[in-house]
């Protein structure tokens, strides 16, 4: 058990059978009244987002959660095979499981897979990744003041804002947390 009074963004904690991760929390202390913490929970199995305010000094039940090194290896209809890669036992996971992280996931790409009491909660994909731009209309010069942006569409099928200098064939590195363009790799 842990107190919410101790919450730290990242932590992950079990709450009314509900395994969530805080991304957010404040601690308030009205000039009338019992002091409470406001959070923002993100829920690990369903990915939902949910505010939620605890009485300070509550307890609520930690969560340690799993990460394993594995492998993607293919995509067979709607669902993804990944390997283990100390053990190479395979499993696979479900559209519906990586809704997000199929705008980043390359074949042969190592990630992190989240588990909680063998359960697979999702994977964890590193901070950014290269893909390659495979369509993008020509930027022309000229047309622009400053900071122009266009649209490029990456080997994953995710369309990325980029600067006009960006041609088919180059490889960008994309933040997995928003889809933005952060450099050519």
């Amino acid at each position: 058990m842990i107190s919410v009074n101790d919450f730290k963004t990242g932590l992950t904690i079990e709450v009314e059978h509900d395994i969530f991760t805080v991304l957010d929390f404040q601690h308030v202390k009205p000039g009338k009244g019992a002091a409470f913490v406001r959070s923002k929970l993100k829920n690990l199995r369903n990915g939902n987002t949910v505010e939620r305010t605890f009485r300070a000094g509550e307890n609520v039940g930690r969560a340690h959660i799993d990460n394993r090194e594995m492998q993607y290896l293919y995509a067979s209809g709607d669902e993804y095979t990944f390997m283990d890669t100390e053990t190479f036992d395979q499993f696979s996971l479900s559209r519906e499981q990586l809704k997000w992280e199929l705008n980043f996931l390359l074949e042969n790409m190592n990630i992190k897979i989240l588990s909680y009491q063998g359960e697979i909660l999702g994977i964890n994909l590193p901070k950014s990744v290269d893909l390659k731009v495979v369509e993008t209309e020509p930027g022309v010069k000229g047309n622009t003041a400053q900071g122009a942006l266009k649209g490029a569409k990456v080997e994953t099928g995710l369309v990325v804002q980029v600067p006009l200098f960006i041609n088919e064939g180059d490889v960008l590195t994309v933040d997995t947390e928003d889809g933005r363009y952060i450099s050519r790799a």
